[in-house]
């Protein structure tokens, strides 16, 4: 199900703008010329009934999320809330929580709940990426220019390096927290997103940033290892919960 609504919403996104992929991506499909963009819209809404029919053998409630995700990827895509930062950051993350709850649903015993676990893994994916996908429009600025698309590092050179710089450290111990992680692992992602950050408020040029946005994706990848975490050690009874924020508030506020 991910695999089909994600090759649905990379093929829309690819017909809309090829001549930034001729920049960006060259070795995408229709640039490199193994396509057509004829043929690829003829793909793209050849998979649309594809994926309703196989979430609708599921259950109902996978169905909702496949027509959510076909709903947002036409949002995105032909009404072109790609070309404003805000709305392209929130509805990318939203569409990653769509795919993230239809897997799980999926994966799941019970097609038509997900765990209390579950749940806070795909609203903390949702509030992440939300905060930090302009990570990977750093590399792309100079394609994003060409076809008028207006992301973060364009509007705000400066201060969108000083934000993920800042954000990725952040959340890393955020989300060590959240998930309890043990010393050493909490030590080990911190330090890995501490340098992450870093990267990209220090290092500017093309290159660099295609290598930076390879180390955010590793870091944003790591955070989706911690729900196995939590279920190994504390089981499925429990769940994630803010309880450590509210202490850390009151300690603030005592001091």
């Amino acid at each position: 199900m991910d695999l089909a609504a994600l090759a649905k919403f990379s093929v829309a996104n690819q017909i809309k703008a090829p001549e930034e992929d001729k920049i960006n991506k060259p070795s995408r499909p229709i640039p490199a010329g193994r396509i057509t963009a004829h043929d690829a819209t003829t793909l793209r809404w050849a998979l649309v009934p594809i994926c309703l029919a196989y979430s609708a053998l599921y259950s109902a409630q996978l169905t909702f999320f496949s027509l959510s995700m076909l709903l947002f990827t036409a949002r995105y895509n032909e009404h072109d809330s790609d070309k404003e930062p805000l709305s392209k950051n929130l509805l990318t993350a939203v569409m990653y929580g769509c795919l993230e709850m239809g897997g799980t649903l999926v994966a799941a015993r019970d097609h038509t709940q997900v765990s209390d676990t579950g749940m806070v893994a795909a609203e903390m994916t949702v509030t992440v990426l939300s905060s930090t996908l302009h990570a990977e429009d750093f590399k792309d600025a100079d394609g994003d220019r060409e076809t008028g698309r207006r992301t973060f590092p364009i509007a705000y050179p400066v201060l969108s390096r000083i934000a993920i710089g800042l954000a990725i450290p952040l959340w890393s111990i955020f989300l060590a927290l959240l998930w309890e992680l043990d010393a050493l692992s909490a030590t080990a992602f911190v330090a890995y997103g501490c340098y992450v950050g870093t990267r990209f408020m220090l290092y500017h040029a093309k290159q660099d940033g295609k290598r930076s946005c390879k180390h955010y994706s590793t870091w944003f990848s790591l955070h989706h290892l911690f729900p196995a975490y939590w279920y190994y050690h504390h089981g499925a009874n429990g769940h994630p919960s803010l309880a450590f924020l509210e202490q850390v508030l009151n300690d603030f506020v005592v001091a």
